[in-house]
């Protein structure tokens, strides 16, 4: 899949995760009470807690190769549960997106537009494409 190569890289895809999740995931100190609390941690290969652990380390490339992340449900119950307020429910959606952009690049450009709105597709569509897909 994808494999984060140089420390400069690793360190740009770290930045981008922290500013789409406007989380701190250095703030986490490892209860453990986001695993706990979520509703499909079984389902998943690297647990929540741990997720974070891993992005402290700066181990992107384990994460982006899991399947963790497509399988979290964003329900928010690990953020209600996290005495140091991490959201990790957006940090997740920062990850979705960034491995979304580092594959795809932009799929929807503004010249596209009434193309696409000509054929129907629902507005909300459109802007839901646009915040995964362009930087």
């Amino acid at each position: 899949m994808l494999k984060v190569k140089t420390e400069n890289l690793r360190s740009n895809i770290l930045k981008d995760i922290a500013e789409i999740s406007g989380e701190n995931v250095a703030d986490c100190y490892q209860c453990g009470k986001c695993t706990s609390a979520c509703p499909v941690n079984q389902a998943m290969d690297i647990l929540p807690h741990q997720v974070l652990r891993l992005l402290q380390l700066g181990m992107v490339d384990e994460i982006l190769e899991s399947k963790t992340i497509w399988i979290c449900a964003s329900c928010f119950t690990c953020a209600g549960r996290c005495p140091r307020d991490v959201d990790l429910a957006n940090v997740m959606e920062g990850l979705r997106l960034t491995l979304l952009r580092q594959r795809d690049a932009s799929r929807i450009k503004a010249e596209d537009m009434p193309e696409i709105l000509s054929k129907g597709m629902p507005e909300q569509g459109v802007v839901s494409g646009f915040r995964k897909y362009v930087k």
